[in-house]
């Protein structure tokens, strides 16, 4: 039998992404065998985090602070807003490297299926802060997964932003650095084949 804080840990650990039960039950094991180097530090940051955290008014981040960094930061291109999902998104675009502008994460997509709708997502704050009176963006980029919801989130918003004068592109799908095309579907090959470009 597993004492009941124990078990407590471990079922609120499993349901962690990417940890089942036997998992979290071998994490649980491993933060009691380093009880002062890992669990009790872990458990001062998580409270600290859980206090402190929270999302950026402006563009949905994560951050201690309201604006968060990337939005206070004078050195970004104002006229740029790329358009993410969720937070994990906008962090594997800053790990990059390779955008400098703005963010807007719109916490989701749109799906019939899930009753998600415009009014569910950061839709409303998005069209504010790109065609609002004196707004600098010139152009937004939907970095949207390539799933048939991230398509119809992007196919609305470019409708939604039509005729506004804003250059609206979205990311190239297609084979992966490194990719072999024997191992690719057949839905990234039409996509890479479709976004060729001159070599």
């Amino acid at each position: 039998m597993i004492a009941g804080d124990l078990e407590r840990l471990i079922q609120l650990l499993s349901r962690l992404p990417g940890l089942g039960p036997r998992s979290a039950r071998r994490a649980v094991l491993h933060l009691m065998k380093k009880r002062e180097a890992l669990m009790l530090p872990l458990a001062e940051a998580m409270a600290r985090a859980a206090e402190s955290v929270t999302l950026c008014s402006t563009c949905g981040n994560l951050d201690s602070h309201d604006p968060c960094g990337i939005c206070r930061d004078p050195r970004r291109d104002p006229k740029l807003l790329c358009v993410v999902e969720d937070v994990a998104d906008l962090w594997a675009l800053e790990r990059s490297g390779a955008f400098k502008g703005g963010y807007h994460v719109l916490g989701g997509t749109l799906s019939a299926i899930d009753g998600r709708g415009p009014d569910q997502l950061n839709m409303g704050r998005l069209l504010e802060r790109v065609t609002g009176e004196g707004k600098d963006v010139e152009e937004v980029i939907l970095a949207l997964s390539a799933t048939v919801d991230g398509q119809t989130t992007a196919h609305y918003i470019s409708e939604r932003l039509a005729g506004s004068g804003i250059k609206v592109s979205r990311l190239a799908h297609g084979v992966p650095v490194g990719g072999e095309l024997d191992y690719l579907d057949d839905g990234t090959l039409t996509a890479a084949m479709k976004a060729r470009r001159p070599a």
